[in-house]
C-alpha cells in the first residue's frame, strides 16, 4: 500500500499540474528492463545503497574525489542545475541509458563509488540496479533525490543551480542564493528559464532567457531537436 509513501511539498500554484492521468505500465520509468528489477512490498531490493542526504557529504569528506556523481535524468535537465563536476550521461530519455552504459564510455568508473541522483530519487532506484548489473561494484542513490537533498543543505551544500520539474513551473530553486549556471542558447548569457519549441510535434525545450525570449525566432525548430520527431515520422 501507500503507508510509507514519501511525501514531498514545495511551493507552486494551484494550476501546476492541471490533469490527473492514472496508467498501467511494466515499470515506472521506462527503461527497457523490467525483467533486471526486483521488486518486493518495501520496493526495489537490487539497486543502489541508499544514502541520506548527510551520509552523502560524509561519503565525499571519506573519500573525496574519488566519488562520482552520475546523473540519472534525461541530459537537458542537468544545463540549469547538477550535482559538482557531476557526470551527466548523454541521453534524451530513459531509454537511452542502457545503450549509454553499455558503450564503455563509463567503464572507467566501474571500481570507483558512484552516487546516483535525480529529481525524486524514483528514477535512481532503476538506474542503480541497470549499474549494478552491468559490472558497477559500488552504487549509491541519494534517498529522496535533489529534492530531499535541497530540502536540507539549500544552496550550501554539493549542488548547483536549479531543479528541472515536470509541472508548468519548470523550474525551482531552493533557495534565492541559487547559482544561475544555464546558458541562454541565443545570446548565451546566463538564465535557468526554459521555454516550448514551437515547432509543430516537437518536445524539445529552448534555454532562452528573458530578453532573447521576446524575439519569436528563437523558438522556431532547428535541425537539433528531435524529441517527438520520430513519432511525426511515423504518423507521415
Amino acid at each position: 500500500g501507500f503507508g510509507k509513501i514519501e511525501f514531498k511539498w514545495s511551493d507552486g500554484l494551484g494550476d501546476d499540474f492541471p490533469k490527473l492521468s492514472v496508467k498501467v505500465r511494466k515499470e515506472l520509468v521506462a527503461f527497457t528492463t523490467p525483467e533486471e528489477v526486483k521488486v518486493e512490498k518495501s520496493g526495489v531490493v537490487n539497486g543502489g545503497k541508499h544514502l541520506k542526504p548527510q551520509q552523502v557529504n560524509e561519503l565525499v569528506e571519506q573519500r573525496g574525489d574519488d566519488v562520482v556523481f552520475f546523473d540519472g535524468r534525461n541530459a537537458f535537465e542537468a544545463k540549469i542545475g547538477k550535482f559538482k563536476n557531476a557526470i551527466v550521461p548523454d541521453v534524451q530519455t530513459t531509454h537511452d541509458f542502457v545503450a549509454e552504459l553499455e558503450s564503455g564510455k563509463y567503464d572507467h568508473l566501474k571500481d570507483k563509488p558512484i552516487v546516483t541522483y535525480c529529481t525524486g530519487g524514483i528514477r535512481c532506484e532503476i538506474l542503480s540496479a541497470v549499474m549494478l548489473n552491468r559490472g558497477f561494484k559500488e552504487v549509491y542513490q541519494i534517498q529522496g533525490g535533489i529534492v530531499r537533498y535541497g530540502e536540507k543543505y539549500r544552496d550550501k551544500g554539493l549542488w548547483e543551480g536549479s531543479l528541472y520539474v515536470f509541472d508548468k513551473r519548470m523550474t525551482h530553486n531552493f533557495s534565492d542564493e541559487a547559482l544561475t549556471i544555464g546558458e541562454c542558447e541565443s545570446c548565451s548569457g546566463p538564465t535557468s528559464s526554459f521555454r516550448n519549441c514551437q515547432g509543430a510535434g516537437c518536445k524539445d525545450l529552448v534555454l532562452l532567457c528573458d530578453s532573447c525570449f521576446t524575439d519569436p525566432a528563437n523558438l522556431k525548430c532547428s535541425d537539433s531537436h528531435t524529441r517527438g520527431r520520430q513519432k511525426l515520422q511515423e504518423i507521415g
